[in-house]
């Protein structure tokens, strides 16, 4: 196993930074991962980048000692590299490659008036997480370092130009900056003329093509590791250590793209749904849909075909907490369990609950949502005095609440413009105890749901295994074909089909969600 090419993709998630080491048969040989946290500060969601540069060392150390300890020997070489990231948000450079701004990440919901008059003039849903909201956000707000910007990019753009001295960046992940033209594989045409005229008029000098970074598609040459670029992730710093200068990168792509290669499903009729801090789904296209949905983007596969995205920006995180703070209880009984047997118990036992919750109802509200219009967020818990109150119950709650958002946008693409599915593939946290996310969320949208063993690693794995495409493709060998014939052949997953008593439960549960929105929003006006 320790012979052949190996690739390495790093990922750096809302929750950890993942690293993932595969050999040529795409199966994983060692993984290593830090753990981080986003932080509010002056009113942002942000991570700072010392952060970044830290995660990604100690997520690569911890990948050579798991590599050490699983062959007895340590990694010499790694023969291509791949980075993905959280999608959009707004890393602003000058002309000195100082950061003009602290990172403004997806979670963010401070960029309503730009979307809306961007959307209007694009006639294309521009949501607010998308690079180009807080560009022109910032715009709106006559903030000081608007004049100064020399480059924008997202966060894979930002960690592969420190690697690289490439300002470039996948097209899937600049499909999350700015609308893509798939015809011609670049930003879109079009749009730039009229954003660049907004600029005119607003006395901006600099036009978006001077700041945006250059796209490039799956497979194509995107740099090299610098030498003197090694000590951004090994920490050896080139003595003694494993990255040796002219390891070629991949196209740096976001974990929307990453997570479609990662189940398969970058081919028409298939789909995604990723479940972890945020939830989101997509669904690879047959034709456009009929109009523009404010709960809908549009973005690409990593080899540039439309994909419709329902994206939500809450999932996991109200239920973490829960689980969490049972697991004080436990400490204070004098037990113990470990945090993944007891999220397995917790989620088995929501299986046995009554199909609607029992009446139980929760919003998961962490940060604003902008699929419901919510500009702020506000965990709650509700019931009636006689709702059944119990674990089985509060549990299936939360599974029911994880999901609630992502149905309403899901119901727009499958029930009013009839896009044909024949399944989605499931990775993200909400899915690693085995069966119950997965059967929850095929009823919660009336899809067979299909989990395979590649997507426990997710990300990593998948820019992993674009980084292998860019090295080891055939000529004119597409990204759907390569997937499908070398890296998932005979590898369909373990599907679960939509359960009629689940589904129905669902559906009555989203009658109270939607019901209860007004509550929800009373809680962000009056709850400081």
């Amino acid at each position: 196993m320790m012979e052949g090419r190996k690739f390495l993709g790093i990922e750096l998630g809302s929750t950890r930074i993942k690293s993932v080491l595969i050999g040529e048969d795409h199966l994983p040989l060692a993984s290593g991962a830090y753990d981080w946290e986003n932080r509010f500060e002056d009113g942002m969601w942000t991570y700072h980048l010392n952060d970044v540069h830290t995660g990604l060392r100690s997520s690569f150390e911890a990948l050579k000692k798991d590599m050490l300890a699983n062959y007895g020997k340590p990694l010499k070489k790694v023969d291509a590299i791949g980075i993905s990231a959280m999608m959009h948000g707004y890393l602003a450079f000058d002309e000195n490659d100082k950061l003009l701004v602290p990172f403004r990440t997806w979670r963010n919901t401070t960029t309503e008036a730009a979307a809306v008059e961007l959307t209007d003039l694009f006639n294309f849903n521009i949501p607010q997480r998308w690079s180009i909201a807080h560009l022109y956000q910032a715009i709106l707000n006559n903030e000081a370092h608007v004049k100064d910007i020399a480059f924008i990019t997202t966060l894979s753009g930002y960690v592969h130009w420190k690697l690289t001295g490439k300002k470039v960046i996948g097209i899937g992940d600049a499909s999350g900056m700015f609308p893509i033209d798939s015809s011609i594989m670049n930003y879109d045409s079009v749009m730039i003329e009229k954003f660049n005229k907004l600029l005119q008029s607003k006395n901006i000098s600099w036009k978006l093509e001077d700041i945006f970074p250059k796209v490039l598609n799956a497979g194509e040459d995107a740099g090299n590791l610098l030498s003197d670029s090694i000590a951004f992730l090994d920490s050896a710093d080139g003595a003694g250590g494993t990255l040796d200068a002219g390891v070629p990168l991949c196209p740096p792509e976001g974990d929307a793209g990453t997570g479609m290669v990662a189940t398969n499903s970058i081919m028409e009729r298939t789909g995604n749904v990723s479940a972890g801090t945020s939830i989101f789904a997509m669904v690879v296209l047959e034709k456009n849909l009929s109009k523009v949905y404010p709960e809908i983007d549009m973005v690409t596969t990593p080899a540039g075909k439309p994909v419709a995205m329902a994206h939500c920006n809450n999932c996991t995180s109200d239920l973490d907490a829960w689980v969490k703070l049972f697991q004080e209880i436990i400490g204070l009984s004098g037990g113990g369990i470990k945090k993944s047997a007891l999220y397995d118990a917790l989620y088995d036992i929501a299986l046995k609950g009554d199909a609607d919750c029992g009446g139980l109802l929760s919003y998961n509200y962490y940060g604003g949502e902008p699929v419901t219009g919510l500009a702020e967020g506000r965990p709650l818990f509700l019931r009636n005095p006689d709702s059944r109150f119990t674990l089985a119950n509060f549990m299936r709650n939360l599974l029911f609440s994880a999901m609630a958002t992502l149905k309403i946008g899901m119901d727009i693409l499958i029930k009013k413009e009839q896009v044909n599915l024949d399944q989605l593939l499931g990775h993200g946290g909400l899915f690693k105890t085995k069966e119950v996310g997965q059967r929850l969320m095929a009823s919660a949208l009336n899809v067979p749901v299909a989990v395979m063993d590649s997507a426990a690693e997710g990300g990593a794995w998948g820019i992993a295994a674009l980084a292998a495409y860019m090295v080891r493709k055939g000529n004119g060998e597409t990204l759907e074909n390569y997937l499908s014939q070398k890296v998932f052949a005979g590898n369909s997953g373990t599907k679960i089909e939509p359960n009629g008593r689940d589904a129905a439960g669902f559906e009555a549960f989203m009658k109270r969600y939607i019901a209860g929105l007004a509550v929800e929003q009373a809680a962000v006006e009056h709850i400081k």
